[in-house]
């Protein structure tokens, strides 16, 4: 259970620079502060993530994400609001190139992942957090999934700043959905199904 104390412990090392292994609404994941080079560097670096890989940034709240992201447009929104939250990330334009350090380099930067968990009783404590966090899942790059706080790699908990621990999560990863055209042309696209399964996006997308 995440207590008020606990999210607001969390915000704290976020904005020093801190790693923090957090419960999602799907499985364990790593967070930091998505614009602190040395803190996305030290996340990667616990991963052994490749540093070409984007991540996510997520929010904790969908009213957070929309201020964050004003550009986008009418249709995007629309089915944001439809999606989230929710067991999904969503691949979206990013012509201002927010977020660079999640977004890859070589030009990736015009795609941004995005996130807001659909927080449950247990983890309902981090909704007051009002800072976004460039996250990706707390395990080994290409290693399993992390159920509970046991799941996630000793030298992981070790090397963080911060550990919360919910109990046990679902443990399926979230659906990963591209809408990089939807605006435009209305296509969209499931590049891994996960949590979400692809009827549940059709039913507010369409098709």
């Amino acid at each position: 259970m995440i207590t008020a104390d606990a999210a607001a412990t969390f915000e704290r090392c976020m904005r020093v620079g801190g790693v923090a292994v957090f419960p999602a609404d799907t499985v364990y994941g790593l967070a930091c502060e998505p614009d602190n080079d040395d803190a996305v560097a030290r996340l990667y670096a616990l991963k052994g993530r490749r540093p070409d890989k984007p991540a996510a940034v997520m929010f904790f709240s969908l009213d957070l994400a929309l201020a964050a992201l004003p550009e986008l447009g009418p249709r995007t929104t629309s089915a944001l609001e439809g999606l989230l939250p929710g067991g999904v990330t969503l691949l979206l334009p990013n012509p201002l190139r927010r977020f660079p350090l999640a977004c890859g380099p070589g030009g990736q930067g015009e795609v941004l992942g995005l996130r807001v968990p659909a927080l449950g009783p247990r983890t309902q404590a981090l909704a007051a957090v009002r800072w976004p966090v460039l996250q990706s899942s707390a395990n080994a790059s290409g290693g399993a999934d992390a159920r509970s706080i046991g799941d996630v790699p000793g030298e992981i908990r070790d090397a963080a700043d911060l550990v919360l621990d919910a109990g046990d999560l679902p443990g399926t990863p979230s659906t990963v959905v591209d809408l990089r055209r939807w605006e435009d042309d209305g296509e969209w696209e499931v590049l891994r199904e996960g949590a979400v399964a692809r009827e549940c996006i059709a039913a507010t997308l369409g098709g």
